[in-house]
């Protein structure tokens, strides 16, 4: 499957409070006859999918997942073959064993039909990435071009540039290591936000000293100073700015 639902209780009706990008390997905890509880290796965020959207793999292939260089899609749309059909993957989708255009899930192989372009950090190529989510929708729990919330939105940047971040806002803001003044901010740095309790709640990602790419009813890009980001189109400040972070 592209993309599965993970969800707060083991019901279609419950809340989305994350996504499973194709490739993705994750720990079964507890078992229904419906669904399965799982822990994501890449971040060990927990929750229900469907058990018919799972593939199993051997404990010998998770032993080699985990010694393996992660690579994942870098366009916004990944057409794949595979022996039932040709389907499409997202940007920021797992690729295992990637070997030219084929990789493989446990005992299937698939096809690539773009060959993947390996990239490393830097200004232009990060944000050539960051950029392809411009305007994608709003959603929570979301970790996709076709709806995205704000932490997903850093998560699956960074994860494409080797860097794995946790899933919540408050809990990527524990990582990095703090950049004491905003003016000293770089593209690729997270700026973070309250709320008037003092906690994390938002998090964006710093295009320049002023600018930043953020999940707001979109992905878009506001300004950003000592007070918070302010969104021109409803002439206010719409986050309070606590802090800059930097991970590469």
């Amino acid at each position: 499957m592209p993309i599965i639902p993970l969800r707060k209780e083991a019901d279609d009706r419950s809340e989305m409070v994350s996504q499973v990008l194709f490739g993705e390997y994750f720990t079964i905890l507890e078992t229904t006859d419906k669904w399965l509880y799982v822990q994501l290796q890449a971040d060990s965020y927990t929750g229900w999918i469907d058990r018919k959207q799972a593939t199993p793999v051997s404990q010998e292939d998770w032993d080699l997942f985990h010694h393996t260089e992660t690579v994942r899609a870098t366009r916004v749309i990944n057409k794949i073959k595979a022996p039932d059909g040709d389907f499409y993957i997202p940007l920021g989708a797992v690729l295992p064993y990637l070997e030219g255009q084929n990789f493989r899930i446990a005992t299937t192989t698939f096809y690539l039909q773009n060959p993947i372009q390996k990239i490393t950090f830097s200004e232009a190529d990060f944000n050539k990435v960051v950029l392809q989510f411009l305007n994608t929708p709003y959603l929570w729990g979301g970790k996709s071009v076709f709806g995205i919330d704000c932490s997903g939105f850093t998560q699956v940047v960074f994860s494409i540039f080797g860097i794995s971040l946790l899933r919540d806002a408050k809990q990527q803001a524990t990582q990095g290591v703090l950049v004491p003044f905003l003016e000293q901010a770089q593209t690729g740095d997270l700026a973070f936000f309250e709320n008037t309790e003092g906690i994390i709640t938002h998090v964006g990602i710093m295009l320049s000293q002023t600018d930043i790419i953020h999940a707001h009813g979109k992905v878009r890009i506001d300004t950003l100073d000592q007070q918070g980001i302010y969104n021109k189109e409803y002439q206010k400040y719409t986050h309070k700015f606590r802090m800059v972070k930097r991970y590469f």
